[in-house]
Parts: C-alpha cells; structure tokens; sequence
C-alpha cells in the first residue's frame, strides 16, 4: 500500500505518520510539505520523518501527476491551519485549503487513487445555538478557515464516486503533545500559560463552547477513514470527529489545567464582548460508524501530556504567544527574513 500524507510536518502530521506506520508497517508512506514549520521541533527521539519514505519538500499547489503513481490513499492536512493565519492571509488560505486541494483530489482520481481523506473542521458550524450540532445541521462558518473547509466539502462531493472515496473529517479543535508543539490551541495555550506563568488569562467570558480531541485521537480517526468502506456512510462522507464527552465551555478547560497543575491563578475577563465561536457538537454518527476507533484519550491524558512534554522542555517562556510555537509568527517571520513571497510561497 502507499499513502500520500500532505503537510506531513505540521502539528498533527508526525502523530498521524506514527499510527500509519503501526497500521501499515510494510505500507510505502509518502510526505509531502513545503516544510514552513520543519524547524518547530519539540523534543523528540527521532526526526518524525525518519518513519517517512519518500518526503518531497513542495507546495501542494504544484503536485505533478507522476507524483502520485502508485498511490493507493491520500491524507490531506496540508492547511493555512487556523483563523489567525486565515484572516492575515486570507487569499492563500482559499488557494491552499480549497483550490490546491480539489486540484489535488481531480489529479489523484484520474491516477486511480482509490481512497481521499479531508481534515476538515468542526469550525465550519461557527456560532450556533446550545443545540450540539449534528451532520444535517446548517453551516455558518464565520472565518477563511472555516469557509476554506465547506468549499472543500462541497466540491469534493462532486468529485467523489465507486472508485474514489472521500471523507470529510470534521474534527474538533485539535490539542495535546506533539513533536511540532503548536501553543495557538485553547488548550494548549492554556498548559502552556500554567507552566510558565502560573496564570491563566481567559480573554473572552469563558462561556463559548468547543469540542476538543486528542491528537492521537485525530490520527486514529485518519487511520480508520483510509480503511472505510463506502458502504459505511457513502462515496462522500462528512462526519463529525470526536466524542460527546469533550464538548466543554471555555472555562471548563481552564479548571480542568488547575486540577492537574495546583496552585494556578484561573481569571475570567467577565466584561469581555461575546466570542461568536462558540458551539456544541454531536458524535453518534461518527460512534455508530467507526466504534472501533472511538476517542480512547480523556481531557487529563492531554493536559498531562502536555504538561509533561513542556515540563521536558524546560519550558518557561512567559511570551510564549510571540514564539515560534505559534504558527502565525513563524510565516511572519519567514517573511520578514525576505524567504517568502505575499502568497507564500519560497523564494
């Protein structure tokens, strides 16, 4: 077998390649990145594509044909990966998240790629009543990331037949540790802030809702959708990613960091204008199509992990926010160094 994993060396894509490699161990895995963050390293035993075969350092926006001979499944995380990064660079985002992708999906169909599996996102729902939201319910994706995630869901529905299967994963906001930290993560930001601080500043009242899943949830989630059949849910399949027991107010994220890491100072901005992103999500579907690989990490497993791969670190930053564990800083950066153009791409 032979996999195709873009934007392998982001945050998510070294757990994926691990849980791949376990699957898969005779498989032929193939990364494919421009490497922005190839440096964002956090400790680790091994560079994380030590367990790549092939890695090609290039711009999904150029994927060649003869580049996917061969290939039997294709994981797409390659992203402009959250709302900051979409709002600075907005035209980018549609190019890499929307364009790039179903021009990548079109060239792997007419390859005889068999299987397509998208990251996409639970944020496409964007601010919603207290009902949890399900697959039918209406989308109101209120950010280019989350607009990003429903064009490439609605054009991959017309791509998608017997003989090249889609799904759309729509996770939930990703946290935990990973050997390229990202710290631009609520919960994640929120260790990050215990640890080195001892304090953690919620901005907003601490009411909005998000769904949350552990990295190597996500992976699991990957793993399962390259193995599914289509007559699980379909040729083009939207499904929800993560469990009913992670859907937690703002503020119940921050209570639970002080659980696990005592003596922390937890304040509450009450004064703060309502954040619109806020909403609940419903995971039956997913639970009822994939009860083998269901969400095996709680909410604690992820803040330990997090606070022990930081404690490792020596971690201590107290700016952490202006660091190169926050991915927006880190193309700024790149490009203030004269490396990349407007439109990101190497000089």
């Amino acid at each position: 077998m032979k996999i195709l994993i873009t934007g392998n060396m982001g945050y998510i894509g070294p757990i994926v390649v691990n849980q791949l490699r376990s699957t898969y161990p005779d498989a032929t895995l193939v990364g494919l990145d421009l490497g922005f963050f190839a440096t964002c390293l956090t400790p680790s035993a091994t560079l994380p594509e030590c367990r790549i075969d092939v890695q090609y350092f290039q711009d999904i926006r150029n994927v060649t044909e003869n580049q996917l001979d061969g290939v039997d499944a294709i994981v797409n995380l390659a992203a402009i990966s959250n709302d900051p990064m979409g709002k600075t660079y907005e035209a980018v985002t549609l190019q890499v998240n929307y364009e790039a992708g179903i021009a990548l999906a079109k060239k792997a169909k007419s390859k005889g790629v068999k299987r397509f599996v998208f990251a996409s996102s639970c944020s496409m729902y964007g601010s919603a009543d207290d009902a949890p939201k399900t697959e039918d319910s209406p989308l109101n994706p209120l950010t280019a990331y989350a607009r990003s995630k429903v064009f490439t869901e609605k054009a991959l529905k017309d791509i998608a037949d017997d003989s090249f299967v889609v799904t759309c994963l729509r996770f939930s906001t990703a946290c935990g540790m990973s050997p390229r930290l990202r710290l631009d993560l609520v919960l994640n930001d929120f260790v990050a802030a215990a640890i080195s601080s001892g304090e953690i500043t919620i901005l907003s009242d601490g009411t909005p809702w998000r769904p949350l899943i552990d990295v190597r949830d996500m992976a699991r989630a990957i793993d399962w959708a390259i193995a599914r059949d289509a007559s699980l849910g379909g040729n083009c399949l939207s499904v929800n990613v993560g469990s009913n027991d992670w859907n937690y107010q703002v503020k119940d994220l921050a209570e639970a960091v002080a659980t696990v890491i005592p003596g922390l100072k937890v304040s509450i901005n009450e004064d703060a204008m309502p954040d619109k992103r806020s909403y609940r999500v419903c995971f039956d579907l997913f639970k009822k199509l994939a009860p083998n690989h269901q969400p095996q990490h709680t909410l604690t497993d992820a803040i330990q992990a997090l606070r022990d791969g930081l404690t490792a670190m020596n971690f201590k930053d107290k700016r952490f926010r202006e660091s190169t564990l926050i991915r927006l800083k880190v193309l700024n950066q790149l490009r203030e160094d004269g490396l990349l153009s407007a439109d990101l791409r190497w000089k």
